[in-house]
């Protein structure tokens, strides 16, 4: 099962590389990482997504994390009510005619058209996990060249 747990931490030369050592030492793999600063350039903002298939990886995993002298919170979002998305960027096949049928899907998903050039439109859409899936399969249907997508961000409600 995945779990997305954020990490408050000082921002300083070395801290994203421990944190990555802590969890490749233990052998768990980390499904999703992002990172960015907060409103306080001096603290960092962690999200990671780890597959633990039982709650005493994921209990362990979470004392490891508040043992790095850099880490200044840890939340496990498991089992708190929270909000999480993804951001993807597509290079997909693309026409005049597609214009409208696109515009109309991203009704539904969080979504718009960035850029057209010749027979190609980079498009950006936002949504859970379920949403990209499904929007993926959708827009296979227009042939998809390149996808890129950041890694799970998440809030607490």
């Amino acid at each position: 099962m995945r779990h997305t747990i954020s990490v408050l931490v000082e921002n300083k030369f070395g801290v994203l590389a421990r944190i990555a050592g802590l969890f490749s030492a233990r052998g768990y793999n980390i499904a999703s990482l992002a990172v960015s600063e907060t409103q306080d350039p001096t603290i960092s903002y962690m999200t990671i997504v780890v597959e633990a298939q039982d709650e005493k990886i994921l209990e362990q995993i979470n004392k490891q994390l508040n043992k790095l002298i850099d880490v200044i919170t840890v939340t496990d979002f498991t089992k708190k009510d929270h909000v999480d998305r993804e951001l993807i960027l597509l290079k997909i096949g693309y026409t005049i005619k597609d214009k409208q049928r696109l515009e109309d899907l991203f009704k539904k998903y969080v979504g718009k058209i960035i850029q057209v050039k010749g027979d190609t439109a980079i498009v950006e859409a936002v949504g859970d996990q379920a949403q990209i899936k499904q929007l993926l399969e959708v827009l296979s249907e227009f042939g998809i060249k390149e996808l890129v997508r950041t890694g799970r961000l998440a809030i607490t409600n």
